[in-house]
């Protein structure tokens, strides 16, 4: 049985890699600086009980070579208690979980916090979108996020 579920995620993996699959982005705008969005992003994922498994300030390691960029950074966190069952099903899905949620300013200096969609994820590694994980994924996101642009 195991060397069946094995046969079955390598055929998953490579239709996923020749499918040449894009997750969709989900975007929103925040009326705050891209620090104080990402404070308020990770105080309310601590709030909310997940972990945070970093925080990664893209501009900061820019500026370290000498490249000037605009901020970016990034807040990886997950709960075990959505993820696991994920990765019981395609282990693979590693590759993009715990979530990642970047918090950047775009060319008009506006502030931008964008995330994949958790549906599109699913997607990406042959599991229904319906499954119950992602739909809790889904809403903690939404729900995280808001809070983060939150006036």
């Amino acid at each position: 049985m195991k060397y069946l579920r094995q046969i079955a995620l390598a055929i998953a993996v490579l239709s996923i890699s020749s499918a040449g699959f894009t997750a969709e982005l989900i975007q929103k705008e925040s009326p705050h600086t891209v620090q104080n969005t990402m404070d308020k992003l990770q105080a309310a994922v601590e709030k909310a009980g997940a972990r945070v498994a970093a925080r990664v300030d893209h501009a900061a390691a820019a500026k370290t070579v000498g490249i000037d960029l605009s901020p970016n950074q990034v807040l990886i966190f997950g709960n075990p208690n959505i993820g696991s069952p994920i990765f019981v099903e395609n282990p693979a899905a590693g590759l993009d979980l715990p979530i990642r949620v970047v918090v950047f300013e775009n060319a008009a200096g506006q502030t931008i916090v964008a995330y994949h969609d958790p549906a599109s994820l699913a997607e990406s590694f042959g599991l229904p979108a319906d499954m119950k994980s992602f739909q809790m994924m889904a809403g903690a996101l939404g729900k995280l996020t808001d809070a983060a642009i939150a006036e």
